[in-house]
């Protein structure tokens, strides 16, 4: 092939034509030649050639044509394709085959085509337009504002190019929406406004993630993943939809499962920063609470319970294994005697996820030993009304006798002695407290003086009259009402 520059100046052009074809209609390459007695018979031949592959490329654009219209898009991108390989200086088929990849959904080829339609003919309307729509679809309005204005440039009354440039403002406006409430946590006002953004923008990737990582820190795991895993499934190298995927499983308190995806995220992208945010707070809440629960297995409650509070400034996004730390703090602190604190542990866990049972059943032992038994029965029946078995069958109904004995006379009170007190010991207490209240002792008091101290004493005899027969002591303990107990006289069956 010799330089272009050794022909004369009438044919350099033609000569480019042609040699930008690439191909005769015969297969052979343009011979061109350096002596006159050829320029004739070089250049017919090369004008046949030309005129054989523009007639083949516009047949191939016809026959797409005819698929397109039957909306048969594979075919016609297909002989669309055929007919740029003839001719691949043609503006008109890339906009077609444009055209076509948008039918097919493979918007990002689409845009490709329509900037390669508008790079070879600048007035190429069309290439434009659907180099506009493309920008759309895949997220970008800006781009497309420019293309929008660029269409309305060569055509001001194209009404498809101001309703589409609406369009992409009305995107813009979603966009910034949706900045503001992030910067703010307002991730139900970022989730709303990406559904929005989505119905002009269904190819973006970028708003679908920002909707998932959303939905991921409203706690609506399912969808978050569900979305993120959608994305996986085009490209599974897309570090965000990772990160997502990752966050999610962290959030559910499946933190070895979350750290691979957040590991395979930054070797995806070294530079994502929030996963490896979450990458390092996993791997410290993990190794926080496994110390924590080690020290509480070797019985140093102590050092347990000041771990499990370290490891609750680590993340307070993370409502579930806060949760769980919660309660492990609670059970720490009910070892150390600390019940209120216990119990307020309890009420923070339930507070980050309502469905613990383990918290509900961990406060209301804690009620039961601080005799705070109505909060106590109104746990378990939460507890049964989620699981019916007969454990909390049975917790539900020993919270419930103690809150019916806690309404009597506590007879153990009056007397002062404990309830596992010995035959002995509630003899000596009797004595001891009918001497305090006798009436005699208080003979000189006033007269209120004297009438409560006589109440004292009364109530000091009926308690010893209970808890000194074993069979009244025994239905007292169980719960049941002894003021028809005087029907039972002379050692008779009470049952």
């Amino acid at each position: 092939m010799y330089p272009q520059k050794n022909y004369p100046p009438k044919y350099r052009s033609f000569f480019r034509h042609a040699k930008s074809m690439g191909k005769v209609f015969l297969g052979q390459r343009v011979q061109f030649h350096p002596y006159p007695l050829f320029y004739t018979v070089s250049a017919s031949y090369c004008l046949v050639s030309v005129f054989s592959l523009c007639s083949q490329a516009e047949g191939f654009k016809e026959q797409g044509n005819a698929f397109y219209s039957k909306k048969e898009y594979s075919e016609a991108f297909n002989y669309y394709t055929k007919a740029i390989d003839v001719s691949p200086k043609n503006a008109s088929y890339y906009g077609n085959r444009a055209a076509t990849l948008m039918m097919l959904c493979r918007f990002r080829e689409a845009l490709e085509d329509s900037q390669q339609a508008v790079r070879l003919d600048d007035c190429f309307m069309k290439g434009h337009l659907r180099e506009g729509k493309c920008h759309l679809l895949l997220g970008n309005a800006m781009a497309a504002n420019r293309c929008f204005q660029k269409v309305l440039e060569l055509e001001p009354s194209n009404k498809e190019a101001e309703q589409e440039n609406k369009t992409a403002g009305t995107l813009l406006e979603y966009e910034r929406m949706a900045d503001f409430g992030f910067e703010k946590r307002d991730f139900r006002k970022v989730v709303y406004c990406m559904d929005r953004a989505l119905v002009v923008a269904s190819a973006c990737h970028r708003f679908k993630i920002l909707k998932a990582e959303c939905l991921a820190l409203l706690g609506r795991y399912p969808e978050a993943q569900s979305v993120a895993s959608d994305i996986l499934r085009m490209d599974s190298t897309n570090a965000d939809a990772l990160y997502v995927r990752g966050l999610c499983l962290y959030y559910e308190d499946c933190i070895d499962k979350a750290v691979q995806f957040f590991v395979q995220a930054l070797r995806m992208a070294p530079d994502h920063e929030k996963a490896r945010l979450a990458c390092r707070n996993a791997k410290a809440l993990k190794a926080k609470k496994e110390e924590g629960n080690q020290a509480f297995k070797n019985c140093n409650y102590e050092a347990a319970y000041q771990l499990y509070t370290e490891a609750l400034t680590i993340d307070p996004n993370n409502i579930k294994t806060n949760a769980k730390l919660y309660c492990n703090r609670a059970t720490a602190g009910a070892k150390l005697k600390k019940l209120n604190q216990a119990i307020d542990d309890c009420t923070s866990a339930i507070k980050l996820d309502d469905t613990y049972i383990k918290a509900y059943l961990r406060r209301a032992q804690c009620y039961m030993n601080t005799e705070q038994y109505e909060e106590a029965v109104r746990d378990y029946e939460k507890v049964y009304q989620t699981e019916k078995t007969s454990d909390h069958k049975h917790l539900l109904k020993t919270a419930q006798l103690e809150l019916k004995k806690s309404k009597r006379k506590d007879y153990y009170k009056v007397l002062g002695v404990s309830k596992n007190a010995t035959e002995d010991e509630i003899k000596k207490a009797y004595r001891k407290r009918a001497l305090m209240h006798h009436p005699d002792r208080h003979s000189a008091a006033t007269p209120e003086v004297q009438k409560e101290e006589e109440k004292k004493f009364k109530e000091v005899g009926e308690a010893f009259t209970v808890l000194s027969d074993p069979k009244k002591k025994m239905r007292y303990d169980s719960g049941h009402d002894l003021e028809d107990e005087g029907s039972c006289d002379g050692g008779g069956d009470c049952f």
